[in-house]
């Protein structure tokens, strides 16, 4: 007898990533109430999150996308959906899509996510060590953009 509905890993996704948003982004506030001050601390969060990170964000939804569009991979809308553009990394680099989820484990994301751009650089027909770039701070904000754009 099953007792959990036939599309239950998919709203478990989605629900996953409504939670873990919902904390990072309460973690902040809830900081500013304890810490004397923390109020400024959390609002300069929140200041830096806005600037930086959507601003990035949007960069990597686009290129991959991008990427996905010159692989003539399928669903390369998901480049825009947190935590889902992780299955479309892993079926650009032809890869199980479980390799995807894996950059979500501490410590392991390090190595499948440089091993599923090596492989997104090869369906690139790219040299594959610009995938390991993708593990260096800085310079990995090329590495998507050289994939997408480039000839």
């Amino acid at each position: 007898m099953r007792i959990l509905p036939h599309r239950w890993p998919n709203l478990g996704i989605g629900a996953l990533t409504i939670i873990a948003s919902l904390i990072l982004l309460t973690t902040p506030s809830a900081f500013g109430q304890e810490v004397p001050g923390g109020e400024a601390v959390a609002a300069l969060f929140y200041g830096i999150l806005l600037v930086t990170g959507i601003p990035l964000y949007i960069y990597w939804a686009l290129a991959t996308q991008a990427i996905a569009k010159k692989t003539n991979t399928p669903k390369g809308w998901l480049a825009w959906i947190p935590v889902a553009n992780f299955a479309l990394w892993a079926n650009i680099a032809r890869k199980p899509i479980w390799w995807g989820f894996l950059c979500l484990v501490p410590f392991a994301n390090m190595v499948f996510t440089a091993l599923l751009w090596m492989a997104i650089a090869e369906a690139r027909k790219k040299p594959n060590w610009w995938g390991i770039l993708v593990i260096v701070p800085v310079v990995q904000l090329i590495v998507p953009g050289y994939l997408a754009w480039t000839d």
